[in-house]
């Protein structure tokens, strides 16, 4: 007799159906799983053996063989383990086969018998879902499942409960929806004193999704204002919410059940590898550019990163997804990042101060700038220099206005471009391109004649041209400007990297 169990194998955010098959046949006893398994699924023999073993049964002493078809798709990961149990009770007549067909099965199995959790539950919920099958998962992960919407979860907290469950001597009450994220806590910008230039250009990054580079001297509050950021942004819509939490589900970084309300705020240390950064690995899993996908991505210490790793960002930065080509699989995460960045003006830090710089100022800023390559900065919408804080700075009493009322005015300015683009596949001002941006970025006809001269003494390029275009839109929708005039496009230009001095 064969069994048949419904599970799925992860590629980036897809779940691809694969079917368990076990069958149970005469001969000299043996247990073997093929199907281009990893280790981990290879293992499961063991696990699965230990598992029926403790809630009292024993595997037949005859020949078992479990197929993963299709046998040509890497199977990675111990998801699996749940689904070959189940099929196997079911080839042993333990459990109705029919009954099983009904489900899509994933967990991980202890030598008890419990059902412990395992990435990408709700990935498999929705593929389940878009299936017309009932899901069977691991009861923490429940709450989680449950967000998938109209689908029938089984929770189980072991295997001897979901026996029960279908012997119908004990039922499994459905698990209910895990609750949101709590509001983001963070620094307010009332913290921050003087720096009007930056808290301005942090609010226009925010109120369009640009991207951003801070250049100051240590303690100025760079990275104060970067930590502040995620109070000033609005909350994820329920789409976007979904998204997010799918790539904290395949990542396995999604605690009980909660779905993800508050934009991801991830801030790598400048020794993050790039597989660390966008991806890849052994086994491929989402990198910090993923896991920040629709919020930001804050990368202090910037000219510290490896050149070829902060290169790396070129791609996603452009297109909004990351593609990790293996020789055996080929997956593509979602990368819609908000790039913040911080950097000192050289290494020392102190350029420009003649008390404080060292003797090869300065030759040593134009070395450590030279890190970072022109095409990546000519991916960031807004530059800004910070200055030292003075002393009379610190004895300043707190701002007036904090991240409240900033993000007040954030919010109203998205507010106007979620009506602006409800029709087309963009968010936000920075995602605007080609015609669109032409329709809706159009400057009048004395910025027009702004930009063409700054065009042309900045050496921009095309990109930098449109990039200057969407930061003027911005601006516009934070002043309620219909159209976009020459003091908004003279303010986006103030904010472009200046073209070194030959």
């Amino acid at each position: 007799m064969v069994a048949h169990v419904a599970t799925a194998a992860y590629l980036g955010l897809e779940a691809r159906a694969v079917e368990v098959q076990v069958q149970i046949a005469p001969g000299v006893p043996a247990f073997s799983v093929v199907g281009l398994g990893d280790k981990a699924v290879t293992e499961s023999r063991e696990r699965v053996r230990a598992a029926i073993s403790a809630i009292g049964l024993s595997l037949p002493p005859k020949r078992i063989t479990v197929n993963l078809s299709p046998a040509d798709l890497p199977k990675e990961g111990s998801h699996y383990d749940l689904p070959i149990a189940l099929g196997m009770l079911g080839a042993m007549g333990i459990i109705d086969a029919e009954t099983l067909a009904g489900y899509l099965v994933v967990g991980e199995l202890g030598l008890d018998g419990r059902v412990t959790p395992s990435p990408g539950v709700l990935l498999a919920a929705l593929a389940a879902s878009s299936r017309d099958l009932g899901l069977i998962c691991p009861a923490e992960q429940g709450p989680e499942a449950a967000w998938a919407g109209d689908v029938e979860v089984i929770a189980a907290p072991d295997l001897l409960a979901l026996l029960n469950h279908f012997k119908g001597t004990g039922r499994i009450a459905p698990p209910e929806a895990g609750e949101t994220e709590p509001p983001a806590a963070g620094p307010d910008l009332k913290q921050v004193k003087g720096q009007e230039t930056a808290k301005r250009a942090l609010e226009i990054a925010a109120a369009g999704g640009h991207n951003l580079l801070m250049n100051g001297p240590p303690g100025s509050g760079k990275s104060l204002m970067a930590a502040c950021l995620p109070r000033i942004l609005p909350e994820l819509m329920p789409a976007e919410a979904l998204e997010v939490s799918m790539v904290a589900s395949v990542a396995g970084t999604l605690e009980g059940g909660r779905l993800v309300r508050n934009r991801p705020y991830r801030a790598p240390h400048h020794s993050a590898s790039m597989a660390a950064l966008v991806g890849g690995g052994l086994k491929v899993r989402p990198g910090e550019v993923s896991l920040a996908h629709l919020g930001v991505l804050f990368l202090d210490e910037l000219p510290e990163f490896q050149r070829p790793v902060l290169d790396s960002l070129r791609q996603p930065l452009e297109t909004g997804t990351v593609s990790v080509a293996r020789a055996n699989a080929h997956v593509t995460f979602p990368a819609r990042v908000q790039l913040v960045a911080a950097m000192n003006p050289c290494r020392c830090g102190h350029l420009g101060d003649a008390a404080l710089a060292c003797s090869r100022a300065p030759r040593c800023a134009a070395d450590y700038q030279a890190k970072i390559s022109g095409p990546l900065l000519d991916r960031i919408d807004l530059h800004v220099d910070v200055e030292a804080v003075s002393a009379s700075d610190l004895t300043l009493p707190p701002a007036a206005e904090g991240s409240p009322e900033v993000a007040g005015r954030v919010a109203r300015a998205r507010a106007v471009q979620s009506t602006r683009y409800a029709d087309e596949k963009v968010r936000t001002n920075c995602e605007a391109d080609g015609e669109l941006l032409d329709t809706v970025a159009t400057p009048d006809e004395a910025g027009r004649t702004l930009l063409t001269q700054a065009a042309e003494a900045m050496r921009l390029t095309a990109r930098g041209y449109s990039r200057v275009l969407r930061v003027a839109r911005t601006i516009a929708d934070l002043a309620g400007s219909e159209g976009v005039g020459r003091v908004h496009i003279a303010e986006a230009l103030s904010y472009r990297r200046q073209p070194p001095r030959s």
